[in-house]
């Protein structure tokens, strides 16, 4: 005799597949809905505005130092505040804390695992943070001493349930806020290992983030494996914008330096910049010829030029205004992994799968 069950769970197993084929498409008629009201707001596009604005000249940027001493790929750099020394994170397990200027190697830290794909100093230079396929964030106290064992002060500070992607200490050496392959974004208390705030709205590994550049914007943005940008406020936890025109994976995301746009670099081989009043996409930086994926991207310190690594091995620098090309840097001999402007704007810094890092101006 068969069960009186059956039937009656078929039916609710039909009834919920119907509600949720329902809020699906009520979801994306609410979405269309969305973009029509976006557009409408969309009245011109950046580079019309941009067209009685001053073209930028030629530019003669050279590679100034090269820093060797990375046995494997460059996964990830930072600047000190100090606008000289810079840590750099890799594949073959290392993190080294550099002075650009001399090219010396001031302190050399052997992580347990490979693959460091996150490093970032702290700002009061006193410190650095890093980790990777440990799933963990570690932060190491740098000292005067050369040879002090860093390993034996090291604090690990933040747990995901997936790899680092990225770690950023937030406006004070107490905060460190981190991306995760888990999907999630956290805030943590250094001194604890307390976990204060997490996000959760991406649906796929989070690869990059950066924090607002104002002392008081309390708001960050990340992106991701699922194409979309959001914008989170880090005390509400809550996802207060979000952009989805990329294509593939964004890789790289950094904030203009006024605060109130942002720019991504993605695999779909574009360079965008979303301007956060107008809460859209407002200028697109790619040319036919460039194929290859963007793996980093940051702003000069007055925001005209967007400077990208891609993995062709060369870096664009794009005309934030104009959406132009003004200049393509040659020099690593394999894809650039990670770039960054230095504090005081007169170099940026580039990290490659070719294990070496080399300043530019």
């Amino acid at each position: 005799m068969r069960s009186p069950l059956i039937p009656e769970m078929a039916t609710q197993e039909v009834q919920l597949n119907e509600t949720l084929a329902h809020l699906k498409t009520e979801s994306e008629t609410l979405k269309t809905k969305l973009e029509e009201e976006r557009a409408k707001l969309h009245d011109v596009e950046l580079h019309q505005v941009a067209e009685k604005v001053e073209g930028l000249g030629q530019f003669v940027m050279k590679t100034r130092r090269t820093l060797k001493g990375h046995g494997n790929k460059v996964l990830c750099m930072d600047w000190c505040k100090d606008k000289r020394r810079i840590v750099s994170s890799s594949q073959d397990g290392k993190v080294i804390v550099w002075d650009a200027f001399t090219t010396n190697k001031e302190h050399a830290v052997t992580m347990p695992c490979t693959w460091v794909m996150a490093c970032a100093y702290a700002p009061s230079g006193c410190a650095v943070a890093c980790g990777g396929l440990d799933n963990k964030c570690s932060v190491y106290p740098l000292s005067l001493d050369k040879n002090e064992n860093l390993a034996a002060k090291k604090k690990s500070v933040a747990m995901h349930t997936n790899y680092l992607s990225a770690c950023s200490f937030t406006n004070s050496d107490m905060q460190i806020l981190t991306s995760s392959g888990d999907g999630t974004c956290a805030l943590w208390d250094v001194e604890s290992g307390q976990l204060l705030q997490s996000f959760h709205g991406h649906a796929a590994d989070v690869l990059c983030l950066d924090l607002a550049p104002s002392e008081t914007g309390n708001t960050f943005v990340s992106g991701g494996c699922d194409k979309k940008a959001n914008v989170w406020d880090m005390r509400s936890g809550q996802c207060i914008q979000s952009f989805e025109t990329h294509e593939s994976d964004i890789n790289s995301v950094r904030y203009y330096p006024s605060g109130d746009a942002f720019a991504s670099g993605s695999d779909d081989a574009t360079c965008r910049l979303y301007d956060l009043r107008a809460d859209r996409e407002v200028a697109i930086y790619s040319k036919e010829s460039i194929i290859f994926g963007v793996s980093s991207v940051d702003f000069s310190l007055s925001g005209r030029l967007l400077f990208g690594g891609y993995n062709d091995y060369t870096i664009n620098v794009w005309d934030v205004l104009k959406g132009t090309r003004v200049s393509i840097l040659f020099g690593h001999e394999n894809r650039v992994s990670t770039l960054r402007v230095s504090p005081d704007g007169t170099a940026f810094c580039t990290g490659s799968w070719d294990h070496t890092l080399r300043i530019w101006a």
